[in-house]
C-alpha cells in the first residue's frame, strides 16, 4: 500500500483559491471572479521558497501551475468576449476614450465650450 501524501499547505491554499475562481467563472459571476482572482494573486505573492516545495511537491506544484494557466486562459477569453459584446452594443465606446485629448495643450475644455 502506498501512503497518501499530504500536499504542502501553500499548494492546498492555492488550489482552494483556484477552485473559487473556477466556480465564479463557470457561474458567470464577474465580481466573484474579480475577488477570486485577487485572492489567487495574494496566494501567489505568499509563495514559499523553492527549496520548501522541492521535496515531493513537484507534481502538486505542476498541477497547480497547469490549473492556473488554464483558468488564466479562460479569464482572458471571457474578457475578450465581453470586449467584443461591448463593441457590438456600444461601438463608439471602444473607438474613442471619453476624455481623449483633455490633457493636451489647446484641447477644448468643457467649462469654456
Amino acid at each position: 500500500m502506498t501512503e497518501a501524501r499530504v500536499p504542502h499547505p501553500w499548494i492546498a491554499l492555492l488550489h482552494e483559491r483556484l477552485d473559487a475562481l473556477e466556480r465564479a467563472l463557470l457561474q458567470g459571476d464577474a465580481p466573484g471572479a474579480e475577488l477570486a482572482s485577487g485572492a489567487v494573486q495574494a496566494a501567489l505573492q505568499q509563495a514559499p521558497r523553492t527549496l520548501e516545495l522541492k521535496d515531493g511537491h513537484t507534481r502538486d506544484l505542476h498541477a497547480a501551475a497547469q490549473r492556473f494557466t488554464q483558468l488564466r486562459a479562460a479569464t482572458l477569453r471571457a474578457a475578450a468576449l465581453n470586449e467584443r459584446a461591448l463593441g457590438s452594443l456600444l461601438p463608439d465606446h471602444l473607438q474613442k476614450p471619453t476624455y481623449q485629448g483633455l490633457g493636451k495643450p489647446g484641447a477644448r475644455r468643457y467649462a469654456g465650450a
